[in-house]
């Protein structure tokens, strides 16, 4: 008997058919089961609903232990989509006092998230009345629900570029981290955003089971599988709190920054951005509009005038010139160096105002003398020690990028600046025709191309009155149950010798005594100051003040910058005056200078 081979074949071919067939069907049931989660989800959301608890946000207390933010009750309509059926949805909108239009927006919003079997966010922060009533017809609208969130609120209206706000999360950042979810809230800006993991603690869960018309029954084996939320950390800052709202008092009408910081730990004590904004306007659900109206202001009081405007420091750069030139060996304690109303060399000029001449670093400081500093930095940049000018002005620049200019700092606040310091390599490409010590003379009091923050002045007048070391300024004191961060508790140490501070210091000691700084003389504390008037091209001269006290056991170093206040006698040095005598002695006494600095207003 012949064998049919065709017959034979096809076996094979059906065979195979078969067990791809099967194989599909494999894959297909491991795709469902084990990929993909969609049944899953829509068998178990028939059965049980997973409801999400919202933890306590973590609270904010200032070096006192004074409360600044705490939390309120808020309330958010939720939906399930599954659990939608027809409803009066006029009456639903009518109760929580939306229009129909709002209602499709919103609801299609979240259907776009293509999340039906899990609760979402349809109306957030309703307030106490809309709340009343939907709760009374909640039964009427299926697939909605009502969770009770918290909201931010503060004990004063102040320090709102410290402390930041919270916000709905945004689809990229629901992404990158598997705590958020659509709906949820994040912090953003200030300590908010930067401490967020943190402040917003850990969520818990209920598992609640239907029965089979969709009513919750209760919890899943009497909630043996539910988890308890765990509240935030609360945040101890070194903000004081009453000399924060002080500060904000005394810039008021005014543009510019004040920064206090404690030396011995780097604890920033007043942290002021003037023109600031009320916190309380970006909680709610009127955030969004006010928080548009916020960044149209022409004043821009969402810019942290404090860590992020950088401004000519002017003779407040003085010290660190009269350190640099004592560590390079360019001057003494005795060195003299004319003043002819200036620094005046080949045909150039930088004037100065009349004082005694020639003179030493001491007097230089106390007088703040151009022409001293400009005769400094030109010897120190034509020194053929160095090899060329180029290398000199590095070796001056490292000194300064060591003393905490040039480089952001490292504050625990998001979007600090750097400032600026030039370099040989930026001179090459700016400067045509050539560069030297007589064409960036500026630099040396302060002028030209240097730019510095608030917060970098007030770092070096604590670098200066520790004698030789900082600490990373810092607002958060303490996070409860986890301690200091270690990067606040590392000492930085600069460049110059501890020898060399004194001088700097007799200087500004003398300055406040008998020399430009005599308004920040506090009786029975020795005050050291520098004052400093920066040029500004487009219009009155910037004010600015740095001081510390008392001089030999320093508990405040400061450091003020007042946009358009003229001299730094003006303004700068009263406010960084009374802040010291605030904050030192606990109140003030020179109401004169007090009600002048609040009443002063400068357009």
């Amino acid at each position: 008997m012949r064998k049919d081979y065709n017959l034979e074949k096809r076996k094979y071919v059906i065979g195979g058919f078969i067990v791809v067939l099967v194989c599909i069907y494999i894959v297909r049931l491991f795709m469902l089961q084990i990929v993909d989660d969609s049944y899953k989800d829509k068998s178990e959301g028939n059965a049980y609903v997973h409801k999400m608890i919202y933890p306590s946000r973590g609270l904010i207390f200032d070096r006192k232990g004074k409360l600044i933010v705490y939390n309120q009750p808020s309330y958010d309509i939720t939906v399930i989509l599954k659990d939608v059926k027809p409803f009066d949805t006029i009456d639903f909108c009518n109760t929580l006092q939306i229009t129909r239009q709002e209602f499709d927006e919103r609801l299609e919003k979240v259907k776009e998230t293509k999340r039906f079997y899990s609760e979402q966010v349809f109306l957030a922060h309703i307030n106490l009345v809309d709340y009343g009533r939907i709760q009374e017809k909640l039964y009427r609208f299926p697939g909605f629900s009502i969770v009770q969130r918290i909201m931010r609120d503060y004990t004063q209206p102040v320090a709102a570029s410290i402390l930041g706000d919270i916000r709905e999360v945004n689809a990229e950042e629901a992404e990158k981290d598997d705590y958020y979810n659509p709906g949820d809230y994040i912090g953003d800006m200030g300590l908010e955003k930067e401490y967020e993991k943190y402040l917003r603690g850990v969520k818990g869960e209920e598992i609640l089971i239907r029965d089979h018309v969709g009513r919750i029954k209760g919890h899943y084996e009497d909630g043996k599988h539910d988890i308890k939320p765990q509240a935030g950390h609360n945040l101890r800052l070194g903000i004081d709190l009453d000399l924060q709202a002080y500060g904000e008092q005394l810039m008021r009408g005014k543009r510019g920054a004040i920064v206090a910081i404690e030396p011995a730990t780097g604890e920033i004590l007043a942290l002021v951005t003037s023109p600031t904004y009320d916190p309380k306007l970006l909680v709610g659900k009127d955030r969004g509009k006010n928080y548009v109206q916020l960044l149209r202001d022409n004043d821009k009081p969402t810019f942290n005038r404090a860590i992020q405007a950088a401004y000519p420091p002017g003779s407040t750069f003085k010290p660190s010139q009269g350190l640099i030139l004592q560590q390079e060996g360019i001057i003494t304690p005795s060195t003299m160096y004319p003043c002819s109303h200036g620094f005046v060399i080949k045909g150039m000029r930088v004037g100065c105002h009349g004082h005694s001449a020639p003179l030493n670093l001491r007097p230089a400081l106390t007088t703040s003398c151009n022409a001293f500093f400009c005769w400094g930095l030109r010897n120190m940049l034509n020194n053929k020690k160095y090899g060329t000018v180029a290398d000199a002005f590095e070796v001056w620049k490292n000194h300064l990028v060591s003393l905490g200019y040039g480089k952001k700092l490292g504050i625990d606040l998001p979007f600090e600046s750097r400032g600026f310091l030039p370099n040989s390599k930026y001179y090459n490409e700016h400067i045509k025709g050539g560069w030297n010590a007589n064409t960036i003379i500026s630099v040396s009091i302060g002028q030209g191309e240097v730019l510095a923050t608030p917060l970098q002045i007030a770092n070096l007048c604590a670098a200066i009155a520790n004698r030789g070391y900082f600490y990373t300024p810092h607002i958060v004191k303490n996070i409860e149950g986890v301690g200091v961060l270690k990067v606040f508790k590392t000492k930085r140490v600069p460049t110059i010798d501890q020898k060399y501070y004194a001088e700097v210091i007799a200087g500004m000691r003398g300055a406040v005594t008998g020399g430009t700084c005599r308004k920040a003389n506090l009786e029975g504390i020795e005050v050291c100051g520098k004052t400093g008037t920066a040029q500004n091209p487009h219009g009155r001269d910037h004010s600015a003040f740095m001081g510390f006290a008392p001089m030999n056991n320093p508990k405040i170093a400061i450091a003020v910058y007042v946009e358009n206040g003229g001299f730094g006698a003006d303004y700068g040095v009263p406010i960084g005056s009374l802040m010291m005598e605030k904050y030192l002695k606990g109140e003030v006494k020179r109401k004169d200078m007090e009600s002048h600095m609040m009443n002063s207003r400068i357009n």
